[in-house]
C-alpha cells in the first residue's frame, strides 16, 4: 500500500488488519508514536491525517488515504511547539507528550490525550504558549 507520512510517500506491505499505528513505528521507523492503552481511549498514539487528529491504535492503514503526521512531522513543522512543552513543563514520564503534541499541533482538544503525570497545567500552558 502507499502512505503518504510526514509529506514523504511510502510504500508499505501491509496487511488489511495492520493498524496505523503498527505501520508507523514498524515498517517505517517512526517510533515517537507511543501505544499505552491500544482502545483509543488515552490517546498516545495520536496522529494526524490530513490534520484531523485520529488514534493509530484503531486505525487500520489500509483505510487511510490522506496525508499523516507523525510527532516527527511536527516536531520538523513547529520545533517552536516542542519548544513550549519542554519550557513549560508540559511533560513528565514523556509518554504521553508525542501525542499531546501532535494533538495540539492540530488544534484538538486536549482532554483527549491522557497524562497520568502532569496534572495538565504545564501541558496547557505549553499550549497556550505556542499558540500566543
Amino acid at each position: 500500500m502507499r502512505l503518504m507520512v510526514n509529506g514523504t510517500p511510502h510504500e508499505v506491505d501491509a496487511s488489511p488488519g495492520d493498524r496505523l499505528l503498527d505501520v508507523i513505528r514498524g515498517p517505517l521507523g517512526l517510533t515517537g508514536t507511543k501505544e499505552a492503552c491500544g482502545v483509543g481511549e488515552c490517546g498516545a498514539c495520536t496522529v494526524l491525517v490530513d490534520g484531523r487528529a485520529v488514534v493509530s491504535c484503531l486505525t487500520l492503514a489500509v483505510r487511510v488515504s490522506g496525508e499523516v503526521t507523525t510527532v516527527e512531522g511536527v516536531a520538523e513543522a513547529a520545533p517552536g511547539l516542542c519548544r513550549a512543552f519542554a519550557e513549560e513543563g508540559g511533560f513528565q514520564c514523556g509518554f504521553c507528550t508525542p501525542g499531546q503534541v501532535v494533538a495540539a499541533y492540530g488544534g484538538a482538544d486536549p482532554s483527549g490525550n491522557i497524562c497520568r503525570c502532569t496534572g495538565y497545567a504545564g501541558i496547557l500552558r505549553a499550549r497556550e504558549s505556542a499558540c500566543s
